[in-house]
């Protein structure tokens, strides 16, 4: 079953490497991992998908939460949300063939970014499933570059959900003199 999580991080070295770590070591693999900013320059978001049962993935988020750089988990399985993918995609773009092109990529509410004499650079997107949709109707134009973000996800406006964050935590100080066990993932 496909899991969407969202885990709200200190920004700061080695969190990447530690939930990708605890992750590994579990043996799962994460299908799309996604780390940017937020609107606090302390915390970043990573939202996380994944393909395992409710049970497993609820003893990951667990473990997750209790990473000491992680401030707080939340797994949108069971509620409303949107999430998104940018995808640029270079496709050979004849001129005679251009129009067809522009053609799709309107319906796809994407935008051509770069022209040139025999390709053309597209930007678009949406769901994953939005974006497969399109790399398929690209591929018979001959597909010349493919670049994807990965998901991104947020609650969608107020509404009843489970609480499956974590309490939040103190915000703690770095020090330069912390012991090097700080930074090595769970064993």
């Amino acid at each position: 079953m496909r899991h969407v999580i969202s885990a709200l991080v200190m920004n700061e070295p080695g969190v990447l490497a530690n939930v990708a770590g605890m992750f590994a070591a579990r043996g799962f693999n994460i299908d799309s991992l996604v780390v940017g900013r937020t609107e606090n320059p302390d915390l970043s978001r990573m939202t996380i998908v994944v393909n395992a049962d409710d049970n497993t993935v609820e003893q990951v988020r667990k473990q997750l939460a209790k990473l000491v750089p992680v401030v707080g988990v939340h797994d949108f399985r069971g509620t409303s949300y949107v999430e998104s993918d940018l995808m640029l995609l270079t496709v050979t773009a004849t001129p005679e063939k251009r129009t067809d092109i522009i053609g799709l990529v309107e319906v796809f509410e994407g935008k051509v970014t770069d022209v040139s004499p025999i390709t053309m650079m597209i930007e678009l997107s949406g769901s994953e499933e939005k974006l497969e949709r399109f790399i398929e109707l690209m591929r018979p134009y001959g597909i010349e570059e493919l670049a994807r973000t990965g998901v991104i996800a947020m609650a969608r406006g107020t509404q009843p959900t489970r609480q499956s964050t974590a309490p939040a935590r103190q915000a703690r100080e770095r020090k330069l003199d912390a012991p090097a066990s700080v930074a090595l993932p769970p064993s």
